[in-house]
């Protein structure tokens, strides 16, 4: 999966802004987060070190925008899984994409996951959760979820962050490519309930199928609570 940049090679059409970012991201590409210091950037966009402050607020808010830049073209592609049939495998799907990118972009990736701190996550990963979010409440929808979509989306979310981490540790000739594998699959047998195979009688229905019933009129009621009504109409 390619980062773009194209846009470095005309950096005379950029704002200060762009330049920054970019100058940034170079650096971190390079030479990993230790090189990312303020003077560092400043010299290699060609602008005044206060201009960053004065732009990002501090160093966190420029770490933010390069994380952003290097997790646009990931978003862009998990944005079009949601245009799938089958909410499953459209799971299935994310986390491939989810685990691709972090082992081809540990610099990326560790910007965002690398160093947790209580209560904070960087743009791009709020970003990641809230498409994967989305991704989840449709598999409830199909009444194909064993859980609450909060629940499922913590447990999918950190465990593929867990997978990565663990992966980017150990030198590349000993990760195991079938450990990312066998982790989505334990996953997605939890977080999912088989498709009906058919009409049930309430009466018989198994504790699965009630499940899948509940979840998905749980959904329902979640959306139709959280879409404002029109408004009143007055007398004729």
């Amino acid at each position: 999966m390619l980062i773009d940049t194209q846009a470095e090679a005309a950096p005379e059409g950029l704002t200060m802004r762009r330049r920054i970012v970019l100058a940034a991201a170079r650096l971190l590409e390079e030479g990993g987060l230790d090189a990312v210091s303020t003077r560092a950037v400043a010299a290699a966009a060609g602008v005044p070190a206060p201009s960053i402050f004065r732009l990002f607020g501090d160093k966190d808010g420029l770490l933010d925008e390069v994380a952003e830049h290097g997790f646009k073209r990931y978003l862009e592609i998990k944005s079009e899984l949601l245009a799938g049939d089958d909410p499953v495998q459209r799971l299935r799907d994310a986390w491939d994409l989810h685990i691709s990118f972090g082992l081809e972009h540990p610099a990326y990736y560790g910007l965002v996951y690398g160093q947790p701190r209580p209560g904070r996550m960087p743009r791009a990963g709020q970003r990641t959760v809230a498409g994967l979010h989305s991704m989840i409440t449709q598999v409830a929808a199909a009444g194909r979820l064993s859980m609450t979509v909060e629940r499922a989306t913590q447990i999918m979310h950190s465990s593929g962050v867990g997978t990565i981490i663990t992966l980017l540790s150990l030198p590349p000739d000993a990760r195991d490519p079938r450990t990312a594998d066998i982790t989505r699959e334990m996953v997605i047998s939890a977080l999912t309930l088989p498709p009906a195979v058919g009409p049930t009688d309430a009466p018989t229905a198994s504790g699965a199928t009630l499940a899948s019933h509940t979840m998905a009129l749980r959904t329902a009621l979640d959306q139709d609570a959280a879409t404002p009504s029109p408004p009143a109409s007055g007398p004729c």
